[in-house]
């Protein structure tokens, strides 16, 4: 399924070549391996704090974690991933996770010197039970907006022993991030982007609000969050007619396999008002990666690039 596969006109065309363009689902990682300067003890975001002694064998719990530890350096020390971790070069690891639940037996059973986790993690048995088994288990604060960026890869580093590789990803990352924001194309209207958070197989079909993640990515390329405007609050609230019609979108975020789950443009147009907003009106839908739109890490700058080419189709070249 390409970004917005069954879209007609110049936004279609766009969005297709968009897709089809992409970059390989791969993180970057800094050239040569750390060597990590451990025991090394962090504050986890939970208040307890942890020393690492060994990062010879470490499993990040989501995606956003693994990006960083991969870019880093440090991929060839990673043993397990979960299901949100979805870039090339963890594909070969035993998932350790079922849906988004992590095992806890799972991990164990992998014998991991240290593991990461942020507080959407869960259930919260499965995190107590890794650390009654005695492994260093830093929990960090989840990442929500552009400016977590930055203090995430600090923590991980920090936390792994290598702070020094920490500072020139953060650095680099910064750079990329500076740089692609610089060439965004000038707007003279700010579009409403209302971001979807969708699962048909579930029937799930959710409208994010201020804390949904998306908001920070929406206004770095020029956007206005729809669902803040129209006066939401929290992070997502169930996707209805009304709270379309309220937040009225010029365009609708989604990721793939949101997208792919409700049978691509096609079906997302069938969901309660989807199809009576300008977006709809327009097939105006930008589609991005799962393991990727909301990472906010090393990859981020890609994410916001891919975000205005989608957004921007008269713009992209």
């Amino acid at each position: 399924m390409t970004a917005c596969g069954a879209a007609t006109g110049t936004a279609g065309a766009a969005a297709r070549q968009a897709a089809a363009t992409r970059a390989p689902d791969t993180v970057e990682p800094l050239p040569g391996e750390p060597a990590p300067r451990l025991p090394a003890t962090t504050a986890s975001a939970d208040g307890r704090p942890t020393t690492v002694t060994s990062a010879e064998r470490i499993i990040p719990l989501n995606g956003s974690l693994a990006e960083i530890v991969f870019s880093l350096g440090l991929g060839p020390k990673v043993v397990a991933r979960d299901v949100s971790t979805t870039f090339e070069q963890a594909a070969a690891l035993p998932v350790i996770t079922q849906a988004h639940e992590v095992s806890a037996e799972g991990v164990l059973s992998l014998h991991p010197t240290v593991v990461l986790a942020d507080r959407s993690t869960g259930p919260a048995e499965a995190v107590e039970q890794i650390r009654a088994a005695g492994v260093p288990l830093l929990v960090l604060d989840d990442a929500k907006r552009l400016a977590d960026v930055g203090p995430r890869i600090d923590a991980v580093a920090a936390a792994l022993g290598v702070p020094d590789a920490g500072r020139q990803l953060k650095e680099r990352t910064e750079q990329r991030t500076t740089e692609v924001r610089a060439a965004l194309p000038a707007v003279d209207r700010h579009p409403k982007v209302a971001f979807l958070y969708l699962r048909g197989s579930a029937s799930v079909f959710l409208l994010g609000g201020p804390a949904s993640g998306a908001g920070s990515l929406i206004e770095a390329v020029g956007g206005v969050d729809a669902g803040t405007a129209a006066g939401l609050t929290g992070d997502f609230t169930p996707l209805t007619s009304e709270a379309l019609v309220k937040a009225a979108p010029d365009a609708i975020l989604v990721m793939d396999k949101g997208l792919d789950s409700v049978g691509g443009v096609d079906g997302l147009l069938k969901l309660p008002g989807v199809a009576q907003t300008p977006a709809g009106l327009d097939r105006r839908i930008v589609s991005i990666p799962d393991g990727q739109l909301l990472g906010y890490g090393p990859r981020t700058p890609q994410v916001i690039r891919e975000l205005a080419r989608q957004l921007y189709p008269e713009t992209a070249k």
